[in-house]
């Protein structure tokens, strides 16, 4: 049976998760993002910018503090009110590394985004970067001296 306009519209889709946290003492409910709270997210970690020979834009991610901006949004009380605003993401991403990262992938899960997606988000792929200069504040490391120097 084909639904219809108010069917599909009237449809409790967005999903949520408990997750225990015992680094925090307690769970979180993790809501997964709507369709619009997905494109402004992954726009808001994106720019573009000139490409370095000057003739055409790249899209570059910005993946300071992504994991806490996703979580900003996700992270909700019992009622379904987000526990926290877009500018609490840098506090919430000073917790521990390893909750933001195990509540981030919940997030991601529950929000749609492919392990492709995710893992360009992160940096893990070719895709993120690829066409892209390098975003990494840290020095290239240097081929080891030849022996005749």
């Amino acid at each position: 049976m084909a639904l219809n306009r108010d069917a599909i519209l009237g449809a409790v889709d967005v999903q949520t998760e408990k997750v225990d946290v015992p680094e925090w003492g307690g769970d979180v409910i993790v809501r997964g993002l709507t369709g619009d709270e997905l494109d402004a997210f992954q726009g808001s970690i994106r720019q573009f910018r000139p490409t370095f020979d000057g003739k055409g834009m790249e899209a570059v991610l910005i993946q300071e503090g992504m994991r806490a901006k996703l979580l900003t949004k996700c992270l909700i009380d019992e009622a379904g009110e987000r526990l926290f605003t877009d500018q609490d993401a840098s506090a919430l991403g000073a917790k521990n590394g390893s909750v933001i990262d195990r509540l981030y992938d919940v997030a991601a899960r529950l929000s749609g985004l492919s392990e492709e997606e995710k893992e360009a988000l992160e940096g893990n792929s070719e895709t993120a970067t690829e066409g892209a200069a390098s975003t990494s504040s840290s020095p290239e490391t240097s081929a080891a001296p030849s022996p005749n120097s």
